[in-house]
């Protein structure tokens, strides 16, 4: 046929195609499907599973339509209220994270690590109790003891040292002269 004879209902199942392109479409799906019956049935069975098919597939679109009608509906709402895209996520965000603290995995875990942390603050607790008790030891110890006098004896010198050599040196500023404050940034 030609284009002009073309059906242009759009809620027409064949809206857009040509009459001449659907004669090789068969009509009843039904009796196309036939030819491949299951094995075991009687002709009584598949029917009657066919009809059941055809009702419930018959309800999924209405229950889509539905559906679809709900959501429009929600979002006419939520515009009214003035909610936001924004305040749908965070309120699913927090839902979510309500919904992992309350699940046992994450209670295990927190106990888990709950006793690790105790049970490391423990461990390190003794190592410093440990190394405190080591080094006040080695503080008593002789060896130590003669490497604190020999370090005490050569700090003497040289404090001594600066003090007498301070004495010796001249200041360019004149007596009573403050000298001037360096007020350079770092």
């Amino acid at each position: 046929m030609e284009s002009a004879s073309q059906d242009i209902n759009l809620n027409s199942p064949n809206k857009g195609l040509l009459s001449d392109a659907m004669t090789d479409v068969p009509v009843d799906s039904a009796a196309a499907a036939r030819t491949a019956a299951p094995e075991g049935l009687t002709l009584a069975e598949e029917e009657e599973l066919r009809s059941e098919l055809a009702k419930v597939e018959e309800e999924i679109g209405t229950l889509r339509q539905v559906l679809a009608a709900k959501e429009r509906h929600c979002g006419e709402l939520k515009r009214k209220l003035g909610l936001t895209p924004l305040d749908g996520l965070k309120q699913n965000l927090s839902k979510s994270w309500h919904d992992v603290q309350v699940s046992n995995a994450y209670k295990k875990t927190q106990e888990t690590l709950s006793q690790a942390g105790q049970k490391t603050s423990a461990a390190l607790s003794n190592v410093g109790s440990v190394i405190s008790r080591k080094l006040g030891d080695m503080r008593n110890s002789a060896t130590f003891k003669s490497f604190e006098d020999r370090v005490g004896t050569i700090k003497s010198r040289v404090v001594g040292s600066r003090e007498n050599s301070s004495d010796c040196l001249h200041s360019p500023l004149g007596a009573g002269e403050k000298p001037p404050q360096d007020n350079t940034p770092f």
